[in-house]
């Protein structure tokens, strides 16, 4: 399996930067900004930049549809809450930088022992204090 991305890191991706919002941002704003750039995730910074969670569009439409938010509602009653402890019931923060080998971006998406698969990635610093930007599994299908 090392052989197959031949040492290549997420740096290699080029992945872009990342779109963020804020929890108190609405649905529409957040919406609008993500279907501009033909972004399908959204992560939500707290006002001191703390990376919270994200907003997958798929699933937001899906939740407006069937009208469990409305378009007016704040990000916050949509989004993806990230649970990086334990104790808060989460499975662990998988960090992901820019330094991070394929193949462990690979396992990540595959679900990497939780057996939740994903579909992007949070690229951050090893310090989780700055959002670089993201990757998909598409990015690494396009890779290879």
């Amino acid at each position: 399996m090392a052989a197959k991305y031949r040492g290549a890191t997420v740096e290699d991706l080029d992945p872009p930067p990342a779109l963020s919002t804020t929890p108190t941002t609405p649905i529409h704003t957040a919406l609008l900004s993500a279907l501009e750039r033909d972004y399908t995730h959204l992560t939500v910074l707290s006002d001191r930049k703390a990376l919270l969670g994200y907003i997958s569009i798929p699933h937001l439409r899906t939740l407006l549809e069937t009208r469990k938010v409305v378009d007016t509602d704040p990000v916050e009653k949509a989004m993806v809450k990230f649970k990086r402890r334990k104790e808060d019931g989460g499975k662990g923060y998988k960090v992901i930088t820019l330094e991070t080998p394929l193949e462990e971006l690979e396992d990540f998406f595959e679900g990497g022992g939780t057996g939740e698969k994903q579909e992007f990635a949070v690229v951050t610093d090893f310090g989780r204090r700055f959002v670089l930007g993201v990757a998909t599994k598409g990015d690494l299908e396009e890779f290879r």
